[in-house]
């Protein structure tokens, strides 16, 4: 790790190996060995070494920033659940950053990364307390509330289940943000979401105008249905193929209205084609709603295969060969192996 270190500092100050080995007396030969880890340098280097790049001998035993950031995003990927002491020394770790870089974005992500995961897993474990309590007694409403609460359920008061908050948020920020796409997304989602089309319907607009893709057909058609009017849905949401017919985005969106249409049929096929257009890395998102609209309709090997082959290309196309990413599909696998 501290030849990793050495060469992460030496490049940052823009020195060659030449100068590092001339400040310290040793050969530049003996600086290449320590970067490739092939041997590391005396201790009693060290307070030079420190000196020289203007850090703390702690330092020089850390890892670097990318490695510390890389090492910390792919724990969201890997694992299910963070233990306590890698928790609290990435969020000290993180912090510290911040008080040296109050702008760094990327820590402060990762930081809500961290406890949203943290969060997730938490519910995960609420939801089993919750569904055991349901088990023993049925009727009783603290193990239901909590149930619904751990798995993001609609509880049925309308205060609690609407996304006011959110809304209220992402109104105040594109006021300073206009036009911003993902500010748009963002607020649209939520208010189709709340019924609240009417008041959607200018942000869509602003949503065309602000990037030209097939999402602003899409909220429309979810306008039209909510309001009751499928057949001019369904209209809404096949333009989104027409005006864009080599994006596999609006295959998979066209899939989610059939979807609301219950036809099934229909959104497989394209669901399946969204999946089959992409080159590698492919989005599987539409290869999960395939798994989803299986079981629902008790067809359980097709659902256990269409797992599978998102289990494939996590490893194709992603290189994920374990961790969380690959369990959670195999934990669906073994559920719906239970069923038939």
């Amino acid at each position: 790790m501290i030849g990793e270190q050495i060469k992460y500092f030496r490049q940052q100050k823009h020195v060659k190996q030449d100068e590092l080995a001339e400040y310290l007396g040793v050969t530049f030969q003996a600086v290449s060995k320590w970067e490739t880890g092939s041997s590391t340098p005396d201790i009693s280097l060290l307070p030079k070494i420190a000196v020289f790049f203007g850090v703390s001998i702690d330092e020089l035993f850390e890892m670097p920033y990318e490695e510390q950031m890389n090492r910390i995003e792919n724990m969201f990927w890997h694992e299910r659940r963070i233990n306590e002491q890698t928790f609290n020394q990435t969020v000290a770790y993180l912090e510290k950053v911040l008080r040296e870089n109050p702008g760094d974005t990327r820590a402060m992500s990762n930081l809500a990364y961290l406890y949203n995961h943290r969060a997730a897993a938490d519910h995960a474990t609420a939801s089993l307390y919750a569904s055991k309590v349901l088990e023993l007694d049925p009727d009783d409403k603290s193990g239901w509330v909590a149930f619904l609460e751990a798995n993001n359920g609609v509880c049925g008061d309308e205060w609690y289940d609407n996304h006011f908050d959110v809304i209220t948020y992402f109104r105040e920020f594109l006021d300073k943000n206009p036009m911003n796409y993902l500010g748009l997304y963002a607020l649209i989602e939520n208010m189709l979401a709340d019924a609240r089309y009417d008041e959607a319907l200018p942000y869509i607009e602003q949503m065309k105008k602000a990037k030209k893709n097939h999402q602003y057909l899409l909220y429309l058609g979810d306008v039209a249905f909510g309001k009751g009017d499928p057949v001019k849905a369904r209209a809404t949401w096949e333009r989104m193929i027409e005006e864009f017919p080599d994006v596999w985005q609006a295959y998979c969106s066209l899939g989610d209205g059939y979807l609301k249409l219950n036809e099934w049929e229909k959104a497989l096929d394209l669901y399946e084609k969204s999946f089959t257009m992409q080159e590698s890395p492919r989005i599987y998102d539409g290869l999960c709603s395939m798994g989803q609209i299986f079981e629902m309709r008790g067809l359980y090997p097709e659902a256990v295969s269409t797992y599978r082959r998102i289990i494939d290309c996590l490893r194709q196309d992603y290189g994920v060969m374990d961790g969380e990413q690959i369990d959670r599909f195999e934990r669906e696998i073994s559920r719906l192996k239970k069923k038939y």
